[in-house]
């Protein structure tokens, strides 16, 4: 028989444990009043002969207490009683304790490896899991229902970023307004930052901006460089201006301010990836970027905003030095290029900057691309017309909005947080029974929604007072001192988000079938993913939130999801015999299936998350046969709105060696060429939730990694 814990996990019965509780209240009451050795057997016999597989440790203990009362020993009852109660104050009062000694030792694993961009060893990362280990406790036991915290702990729902709900005043992730910042001037720290006035002085600015920005939040942030476009025009009036002053000819002037220019755009971009890389912020670790190439959100400065895409390409192909000086991928920031008329084909006036992209993602796995034609057709704002904007952070994207005088708004919105349904647990509890499958999901998509409610009403409370960069300085707003947020929570300003995790599995277990057939499997996922987009339009209709469905990207609760599934239903062969399960609507990592026709199939799923999700292609190396990454590219364009490339180009510290660091059968990283097994003397980048992470991961997302078929061949070009 198994035992559940109050936390969920499952233990071995015991019944030793019953006889040692039973004995420890014999002992605070008279003789009489005890029970003997045989009438303690009793209990325990009569407990293992009820047969059940599995029981609530709350179960157990109840029948003890009414058995006791049975045979008359009611102040052993009584004690027992006691005892129980006094062991859940300790429990309730005293959680966080062990904990933080594990994460202190390095010993926990969940925190070691529940962010594939922190690095636990260190201690501005100690500091924030530290503060995050105390927030999650107040969290359960003060701030969120039982019953929410309960169906969190059995994997039903997961209540994200618990670490940080304790403060009401922290959002998840945002498009920042950095041309608000910039032209209108902003403060940090009560210092004021006047407009700059030159591009280098901009880029060095936006990253201290960035990380202010990111240090007031716990998701990711996205800027755009068309908002950095207007300070290389006025860097190239200077230098004109200074070279006319010397007297130089007008074909010299330009000729010199154009070079001084192109040296200027090299160092400031050079210093905004060294800053964003180098720079640590609250959360014990680089800021959270994505930075987004957009063409078309200017015609004024497009020139200029060319200059600096080209540049950007340039300096992320070459990459970062690690401490060998030997040039890898880094993390950060996540770029997004948007493909346009502009660039998409060969004749195409700025074709050159997607070749430069082609190579970038080839070689270093950014940018990820975002379709200007698919995204138009999807998000339509009320004035009929089609949007195209960057995701905040990795995948989340806004919803359509225009503002007070009919325009389209988007930098300055945000996200309010997450709450995931485990689509799994939900099939597997109606047992493949119709009925009961969709009634089990709305009991639980009402559970995900007073969860949601709750994130909501924490963030409420807000002022401006407690983020001044983002609500009073212009990052997301520009509102009085002492001013309350509310009304920018509202009237779908900001999007807060349904998350959901494991539609192949739980299409698998209903049906027999993937939801990549195009037949019966297909149907009933695509009929889930309405379900999912019903449930959000109702409550944005009563209670005027922007409920939004949301691909999530579930790093470590992917792994948390299926120990709790395996735990409460055993091991299905296909369903729970992995330590991981699929992530939103994606083709599951070991199915065979070629690359276009995953992204055509995973577009239709695509379009009913529209709070956010990201389809991928994993590709071996491709640095030598861009016209595959190309032909690809264009394929997007036409077909999904939002994708990107996983290339793998490592580094083994022993040898030099540079190609794919593997995993073998023990779910251990080593080099195929030296053997190498020192996580610190390697360096590994694979994407695994939008952002790319370098810091290793935990045992269900490393056994998903390695179980990533290729979904294109390598040949070369000659072939």
């Amino acid at each position: 028989m198994k035992i559940i814990k109050r936390d969920g996990h499952m233990v071995d019965y015991s019944p030793e444990k019953i006889e040692n509780a039973i004995m420890k209240a014999n002992k605070e009451v008279e003789e009489e009043e005890q029970a003997s050795s045989t009438q303690i057997k009793n209990i325990i016999k009569y407990i293992e002969n009820l047969g059940k597989k599995r029981m609530l440790v709350e179960d157990i203990q109840d029948i003890i207490e009414k058995k006791l009362m049975a045979i008359g020993k009611y102040e052993l009852a009584k004690k027992y009683i006691t005892y129980r109660y006094t062991r859940e104050l300790v429990r309730k009062s005293n959680t966080t304790d062990l904990a933080i000694k594990e994460l202190i030792d390095g010993e926990n694993e969940y925190w070691n490896t529940e962010n594939s961009n922190k690095n636990a060893k260190v201690v501005t990362t100690q500091r924030d899991y530290l503060a995050g280990i105390t927030s999650t406790d107040i969290t359960r036991r003060f701030l969120l229902p039982e019953d929410i915290v309960r169906a969190h702990d059995e994997g039903i729902i997961h209540f994200h970023d618990a670490d940080y709900f304790a403060q009401n005043a922290l959002h998840n992730c945002d498009l920042i307004n950095l041309e608000d910042m910039l032209q209108n001037g902003t403060n940090i720290n009560g210092v004021m930052i006047e407009k700059p006035h030159r591009f280098l002085t901009a880029m060095t600015i936006a990253t201290q901006l960035i990380t202010a920005v990111n240090s007031s939040q716990y998701g990711g942030c996205t800027i755009t460089l068309t908002h950095l476009a207007p300070f290389v025009r006025d860097s190239y009036k200077k230098y004109l201006e200074k070279y006319k002053k010397r007297k130089f000819s007008k074909e010299d002037c330009e000729k010199y301010a154009k070079e001084d220019l192109a040296k200027e755009i090299t160092d400031g971009v050079q210093t905004f990836q060294y800053q964003i890389n180098s720079m640590t912020t609250t959360n014990g670790q680089a800021p959270f970027l994505s930075v987004c190439m957009y063409l078309g959100e200017t015609e004024e400065y497009k020139e200029e905003l060319a200059m600096i895409i080209e540049e950007v390409l340039k300096q992320r192909i070459e990459g970062m030095k690690n401490e060998k000086g030997v040039y890898i991928t880094p993390a950060f920031p996540k770029l997004l290029y948007v493909l346009e008329e502009d660039n998409i084909h060969e004749n195409s006036k700025y074709w050159y900057l997607t070749k430069l992209a082609a190579e970038c993602t080839a070689k270093r796995m950014v940018p990820d691309y975002i379709s200007e034609k698919i995204m138009k057709q999807l998000k339509i704002d009320k004035n009929g017309n089609g949007n195209c904007y960057p995701c905040m952070g990795c995948r989340s994207f806004l919803t359509p909005y225009v503002d007070e005088n009919g325009k389209p708004k988007y930098y300055g919105r945000f996200n309010q947080g997450v709450v995931t349904i485990n689509l799994v647990d939900v099939a597997l509890t109606s047992d493949k029974d119709m009925d009961l499958f969709w009634k089990v999901f709305d009991e639980r998509l009402e559970l995900c929604h007073r969860a949601l409610q709750i994130r909501h009403k924490r963030l409420s409370k807000a002022t401006s007072d407690v983020a001044p960069i983002l609500w009073q300085y212009g990052a997301l707003a520009r509102l009085k001192k002492g001013e309350s947020i509310h009304e920018l929570l509202h009237h779908g300003y900001s999007t807060i988000s349904l998350g959901y995790a494991g539609l192949y599995e739980c299409v698998k277990f209903m049906t027999g079938h993937s939801h990549t057939d195009n037949g019966v499997g297909k149907e009933f996922g695509l009929e889930v993913m309405r379900h999912l987009n019903d449930a959000c339009k109702k409550w944005k209709e009563e209670e005027d939130i922007d409920y939004s469905v949301y691909g999530t990207p579930i790093e470590s609760t992917t792994y948390k999801f299926a120990k709790a599934l395996r735990e409460r239903f055993g091991v299905i062969k296909g369903i729970t015999d992995r330590d991981y399960i699929t992530n939103s609507y994606h083709v599951p990592v070991f199915e065979e299936i070629d690359a276009f026709t995953k992204l055509k199939l995973e577009a239709e799923f695509q379009n009913l998350s529209p709070g956010g999700a990201i389809s991928y292609i994993e590709t071996p190396n491709l640095s030598n046969n861009l016209n595959a990454v190309i032909e690809v590219i264009k394929f997007i364009y036409d077909n999904i709105m939002y994708a990107e490339l996983n290339t793998k180009l490592d580094y083994c510290h022993e040898c030099g060696y540079t190609g794919e660091i593997l995993i073998d059968d023990n779910l251990e990283w080593y080099c195929p060429n030296c053997g190498n097994r020192d996580h610190d003397k390697m360096n590994v980048a694979r994407r695994t939730c939008g952002y790319i992470g370098a810091n290793f991961w935990n045992k269900g997302r490393t056994q998903e990694i390695k179980e990533r078929v290729i979904h294109i061949d390598n040949k070369d070009d000659e072939e």
